[in-house]
């Protein structure tokens, strides 16, 4: 049987491979939601990630540990795209209790509501 993303999102922690301009994959380790078939993530606006995303919105996702040094299971491709940030706060909060409400609105205090972004990642479509 194949995983999907939303089967990888309901991990702890979901390792996010992204690729620079000459393909080299960068992962981190973030927390994750489940969005239907679809995972949430939610990350600094202007991080390095996001800027790779922009570029190029193919990814992989594994699950992982907090600091992402050990990844579990299998890895997925995805595509990922941009989404509205307090729809991904939303889904963050639900999944991580008052760790994920802490969290997000202390980013939210030290960084202001706009330097934060929320990333959808689905499945790569058959074909």
């Amino acid at each position: 049987m194949t995983s999907t993303v939303a089967q990888i999102a309901d991990a702890q922690y979901v390792m996010l491979t992204t690729y620079k301009k000459d393909g080299t994959p960068v992962a981190s380790p973030l927390w994750a939601a489940p969005d239907g078939d679809a995972m949430l993530l939610w990350t600094v606006a202007d991080s390095w990630k996001v800027k790779r995303l922009r570029r190029n919105n193919n990814v992989l996702v594994q699950a992982c540990n907090v600091n992402g040094k050990k990844t579990t299971g299998p890895q997925v491709a995805g595509i990922a795209e941009i989404v509205d940030r307090n729809y991904a706060v939303d889904a963050i909060n639900r999944k991580y209790g008052i760790m994920g409400r802490l969290t997000t609105f202390g980013s939210r205090l030290r960084r202001g509501a706009d330097a934060t972004i929320g990333v959808r990642v689905r499945d790569v479509p058959a074909g």
